[in-house]
């Protein structure tokens, strides 16, 4: 879970409750909006081309002073964010699959669910397949689904194991996964029977930038 500590002038250390990282989410979806939104074309009237210049320089460097501000409070709450658009929440302290699954490791267990991206791309999820307690999985291969308005996907594990534990609430409220993908809306959790396979996954720089070409292809 996200925690934000915020030090004051006494000693004692306060802790706040971190803020949703979803709400500055729109903040950073805008500020990169407005930066490709900007004018690239001169006029017409050649007189006026020197006003223009100053312009767009000017327009310029507002919007980079603004995506400047919006990737220095995504770091401070561990977020990460890619440019030229790409806008997925993606933590920092998690690592993921090419398959668009994220894994927690802690210790010797390890929670499982799908990115903020892979939501974004489903739509509305409306059923979530869940596999029996104690059932094993294997890195790469599907131990459930996500059934959502546009399509069906399959659920793959990052890593191997047991599961210890099912996420019963996405029984009634599978729209979780959209609103909470990495918090309330985790999938499974699972005894890990090979800890070293997690090197073999992204870290959250390496996924944005997968998401971003990968996007970039259709």
């Amino acid at each position: 879970m996200l925690k934000v500590v915020f030090y004051g002038t006494k000693k004692k250390k306060r802790k706040a409750k971190p803020p949703n990282p979803f709400l500055v989410k729109s903040i950073i979806i805008l500020i990169s909006r407005s930066v490709s939104a900007l004018p690239l074309s001169l006029p017409d009237c050649c007189c006026c081309v020197s006003a223009f210049s100053l312009c767009f320089e000017i327009s310029t460097k507002k919007m980079a002073a603004r995506f400047l501000w919006a990737s220095r409070v995504a770091s401070h709450l561990r977020i990460s964010i890619a440019q030229r658009g790409f806008a997925s929440v993606v933590l920092k302290d998690l690592k993921y699959a090419e398959s668009h699954e994220w894994v927690k490791i802690d210790g010797n267990k390890a929670t499982f669910g799908i990115t903020d991206h892979a939501q974004d791309h489903l739509g509305d999820v409306v059923y979530v397949e869940l596999p029996d307690l104690g059932r094993s999985v294997s890195q790469g291969e599907s131990f459930g689904a996500v059934e959502s308005v546009k399509a069906t996907s399959d659920i793959n594990s990052p890593v191997s194991g047991k599961v210890v534990e099912v996420n019963e609430v996405l029984s009634e409220s599978p729209g979780l996964v959209n609103t909470s993908p990495y918090e309330d809306g985790w999938i499974i959790k699972v005894e890990l029977s090979d800890a070293e396979e997690a090197k073999k996954l992204m870290d959250s720089d390496k996924y944005s930038k997968f998401c971003e070409e990968e996007d970039a292809k259709h």
